[in-house]
C-alpha cells in the first residue's frame, strides 16, 4: 500500500534536514560544496572524534547548542546546559539553563566536561574556569575548543579571541593540567576559510534554499581551491583557526 503523499513529503523533509545537518557539522564531499565553514567544521569534527574517547562517565556540555558532538563521546550520561534566554530555550537542546555564572551542580559532580566554541562568548573567563573546576571530579577530563582566528559572530555576545599561550595560562592558573593541545587548520586553508566567511556574510539572505545556491556559486569554488592548494603549501603554526585543549583537573 502506498504511503499518503503528505507522509512522503514529511519523510523527504526529515531526510533533507538530517542530510544538511550532517554536511554542516561533519562535512564530507557534499559539504565541500554547500558548507561555507567547511574547513573549520571538518577539522573540528576530526579533533572531536580523536579526543571524544577521553570524555567518559557523566559529562557536562557547557554551551551545548545542538549537542552536535555527543555521539563522538564515550559518556554514560550526557547533560547539556545553556544560558537562560527565550531564544536558547526555543533553539537549543539543553537539559538545564542558567545565568552564565554559577553552574547549578554540586562540587565534583561530573567525570568529564566538554565546551566547544563557547569560551569566546564568556565575559568572565576566570569564573567560567573556576566553575568548571568545581563541578569536575579530581582527575576528570575537560575538552575545550575556542577560536583564534574568526569573525565576530552571535553579536553582541562575542567577547574575545585567544592565542594558544593565553588559553594555556588561563587553564593552568585555574587548576588544569594540559594533556594535549592542537591547532586546528594551521595552513593556507585558514586564509581561504576567512575569505569564505567574508563572502558568506555578504551573500546571506533569509531564504535557506537561495543561500545554498549562492554558496554553491560563490563559496564552493574557494573550498575546492583551498583543498587543492593545501597539499602544495607548507603549514604555518602561527596562523590557525581553532585551539583544541584536552586538560585534566588536578588538586590545588
Amino acid at each position: 500500500m502506498n504511503k499518503p503523499r503528505f507522509l512522503k513529503k514529511k519523510y523527504i523533509i526529515e531526510f533533507t534536514k538530517k542530510f544538511y545537518y550532517r554536511a554542516s557539522f561533519f562535512p564530507g564531499v557534499v559539504g565541500l560544496f554547500i558548507n561555507p565553514f567547511y574547513f573549520s567544521r571538518k577539522d573540528l569534527a576530526v579533533h572531536m572524534l580523536n579526543f571524544g574517547r577521553y570524555i567518559t562517565g557523566k559529562t557536562l556540555d557547557i554551551g551545548c547548542g545542538g549537542r552536535h558532538y555527543e555521539p563522538l563521546c564515550n559518556s554514560k550520561k550526557y547533560i547539556g546546559i545553556e544560558i537562560d534566554s527565550e531564544d536558547n530555550r526555543r533553539t537549543k537542546k539543553a537539559d538545564f539553563y542558567y545565568d552564565g555564572n554559577i553552574l547549578p551542580f554540586k562540587d565534583n559532580f561530573f567525570d568529564s566536561i566538554i565546551s566547544n566554541q563557547v569560551f569566546e562568548h564568556v565575559f568572565n573567563p576566570n569564573l567560567f574556569m573556576t566553575e568548571a573546576y568545581r563541578v569536575l571530579k579530581p582527575g576528570g577530563m575537560m575538552l575545550l575548543t575556542a577560536p583564534f582566528m574568526w569573525d565576530e559572530h552571535e553579536q553582541p555576545f562575542d567577547f574575545a579571541r585567544y592565542t594558544s599561550f593565553g588559553l594555556q595560562s588561563i587553564l593552568e592558573k585555574n587548576g588544569f593540567e594540559i594533556i594535549e593541545f592542537r591547532k586546528s587548520v594551521d595552513d593556507v586553508r585558514a586564509i581561504i576559510q576567512m575569505l569564505c566567511c567574508y563572502i558568506q556574510k555578504i551573500i546571506y539572505t533569509n531564504n535557506k534554499f537561495l543561500n545554498i545556491l549562492l554558496i554553491i556559486i560563490f563559496i564552493s569554488p574557494l573550498n575546492v581551491l583551498g583543498q587543492f592548494i593545501f597539499f602544495l603549501t607548507p603549514k604555518n603554526p602561527d596562523l590557525y583557526l581553532n585551539n583544541i585543549f584536552l586538560v585534566k583537573k588536578i588538586k590545588r
